[in-house]
């Protein structure tokens, strides 16, 4: 065998991907759509008949997980949209440094890539954790960002 024809792959993600397509009609409130290209949580959902050779529109209104951005889409009942795949982990912080959060991770490892959330929340987790309080924070991901959205004091054992 010659080496042109020797071919490499490169390895990506754990298959796990950022989305995955499901109907329009299945879409309910509470769940998560992919809106203008950002994960969203369904806030409001509501379907039209259109006319006699018209197919039924579903009208989403979203807000944007990480930038409580609201987004809105109307799309016919029979198409797929992309629902984000949202992945929610929590992590005992262990150190807040240059504006990110050290967090350790189930095996001991840590995390050092998570930025202090803005805003009142991230300044009440950083005077918490500056009384020494042990804190548990909960790192929300999907389609590649993550962002650590709430905290709490970690139950005292």
């Amino acid at each position: 065998m010659s080496e042109e024809h020797e071919v490499t792959f490169e390895q990506t993600d754990a298959g796990a991907s950022k989305t995955f397509p499901m109907q329009c009609s299945a879409l309910r409130k509470n769940g998560h759509v992919v809106i203008k290209g950002r994960p969203c949580k369904i806030v409001e959902m509501s379907t039209s008949k259109t006319g006699k050779h018209g197919h039924a529109k579903v009208h989403l209104v979203g807000i944007d997980i990480f930038t409580n951005k609201k987004y809105e889409d109307l799309s016919p009942s029979t198409h797929n949209m992309d629902v984000p795949n949202v992945v929610r982990n929590e992590y005992v912080l262990i150190n807040i440094e240059d504006g990110f959060l050290s967090l350790m991770l189930q095996d001991g490892s840590t995390k050092d890539d998570v930025k202090v959330p803005d805003g009142e929340l991230g300044e009440k987790l950083e005077a918490e954790f500056e009384d020494g309080k042990e804190l548990l924070v909960s790192v929300v991901s999907s389609m590649g960002e993550e962002h650590a959205l709430t905290y709490k004091e970690a139950p005292q054992s």
